[in-house]
């Protein structure tokens, strides 16, 4: 569900893009309003996918990208035996859980965004089939990344919420307001 992103301040092309991307996680956020975790859990469409399992994903994600913009490691390293795990709630991780771990990776994001000294500055790709050898990108690459990954999984979600009890994303924005739609 796209919203309206206000307009940057003169000059802030960070803050644009910081403020796209929070656009886009609002999607996902607000495609979680008023569920449980057994209906966030659950696959009502032909995909294996679930609200919850996305959840998780785009802040995995979100996270593996900036640590490795800062030349860290990810937090959660995945392979072909637990990949999978990155799309499924496990132990006692909860859409609370998820949902909070998601608000601290958004602030390190803004944070990192906010220091480099430029947005030209540039990284290391991982090693990955589907990357150029020794491939480098910007950080404004990663921001615009970060968007289009967040964005695909929002409309995802939208889909998933409404085949779960048909509120659309339009419901849901009204009702994130406190107000009602139609």
């Amino acid at each position: 569900m796209v919203t309206h992103v206000r307009a940057e301040a003169a000059g802030d092309e960070r803050g644009a893009l910081l403020d796209f991307i929070e656009e886009q996680r609002g999607g996902v956020r607000r495609a979680l309003l008023g569920l449980t975790d057994e209906q966030a859990a659950s696959k009502p469409s032909a995909s294996d996918l679930s609200l919850s399992g996305l959840l998780k994903h785009v802040a995995e994600v979100e996270q593996s990208w900036v640590a490795r913009a800062k030349g860290e490691p990810p937090a959660v390293t995945r392979s072909e035996s637990n990949w999978h795990e990155t799309f499924l709630l496990v132990g006692d991780e909860t859409v609370a859980s998820q949902l909070a771990h998601w608000e601290k990776v958004a602030a390190e994001t803004e944070a990192y965004v906010r220091s480099v000294p430029d947005l030209d500055e540039t990284f290391a790709l991982p090693e990955a089939p589907w990357f150029p050898p020794e491939g480098r990108v910007s950080v404004r690459w990663l921001c615009l990344h970060l968007i289009r990954e967040i964005a695909r999984h929002a409309g995802h979600a939208d889909i998933i919420r409404e085949s779960l009890d048909g509120k659309t994303a339009f419901e849901l924005v009204a009702l994130e307001r406190g107000e009602s739609w139609g």
